[in-house]
C-alpha cells in the first residue's frame, strides 16, 4: 500500500515538473529569452528539490565500499587449531546463542556481542546515519583469551532511513542493502565462525 501511495506522488511531481518546464520555456520566450534555457533550469531545479542526492550518495557508498569494505581473515582455523592443539574438542556451543546488547536498534547504533564458546565471541557492530545516507556493519570474531580478532566483516548499506525489513524510506532509489559482493562477505563470515563454534549443546 505505501509503495502505490509513494508511486502515485511520484507520478504526481513528475506531471507537476512538466507543466513548471513547459511554464519557464514559455514565459522565456515571451520576453525574448532563451526558452530551452529556462526549460533546463526549471527541469534542473525540480530534479535537485527531490533528487539532489542520489548521485552523491551512489558515489559516498562506491568510495566507502572501495576503502572500508571487505572480509579479512587473520588467523584461519587451521592455523588456530594448529597453536592450540585438542582446545576445539573441549568448545560447547550454547543453545539459544547467548548475547549481550548495547544501543538502540530504533536510532540504527547498537552492538550484539554472541557468545559463540568459552573462547569466542561474534561482536556486530552497526552504526549511521553516516554523511549522506550510509549505514555501516562491522562483525568481528575474537579469542576472548587472546584479544586477538581472527578474522573482520565491514560492509554499508544506503537508504534514507535505517534499513528494516522492506521499508528504507520513500526515498526508494537510495536503497543499496550491501557493498558489492556485501552479501557473499556476510557469508563467509558466517562459515567463518561457525568452523570454531565447537560441538552444540544438548
Amino acid at each position: 500500500m505505501a509503495g502505490l501511495v509513494i508511486l502515485a506522488i511520484m507520478i504526481g511531481y513528475l506531471i507537476i515538473s512538466l507543466i513548471v518546464v513547459q511554464l519557464a520555456r514559455k514565459t522565456a520566450k515571451k520576453y525574448g529569452g532563451r526558452g530551452w534555457v529556462w526549460g533546463w533550469v526549471a527541469a534542473l531545479m525540480m530534479y535537485n528539490l527531490v533528487f539532489w542526492d542520489w548521485i552523491p550518495t551512489v558515489a559516498m557508498h562506491q568510495y566507502a565500499c572501495n576503502t572500508e569494505g571487505g572480509f579479512w581473515v587473520y588467523k584461519t582455523p587451521e592455523q588456530w587449531e594448529k597453536e592450540n592443539p585438542g582446545v576445539l574438542e573441549t568448545l560447547v556451543s550454547p543453545k539459544n546463542a547467548p548475547h549481550t546488547f548495547e544501543g538502540s536498534t530504533d536510532s540504527g547504533n547498537y552492538t550484539f556481542v554472541f557468545f559463540t564458546n568459552d573462547r569466542f565471541r561474534w561482536v556486530v557492530k552497526n552504526s549511521g546515519p553516516h554523511p549522506l545516507n550510509l549505514w555501516r556493519e562491522e562483525q568481528k570474531f575474537v579469542d576472548v583469551k587472546t584479544g586477538e580478532v581472527l578474522a573482520k566483516y565491514v560492509d554499508f548499506a544506503s537508504s534514507q532511513i535505517r534499513p528494516t525489513g522492506s521499508w528504507q524510506g520513500w526515498k526508494f532509489w537510495l536503497y543499496s542493502p550491501h557493498c558489492a559482493g556485501g552479501d557473499m562477505n556476510e557469508s563467509l563470515m558466517l562459515g567463518f565462525k561457525n568452523s570454531l563454534k565447537g560441538s552444540l549443546e544438548e
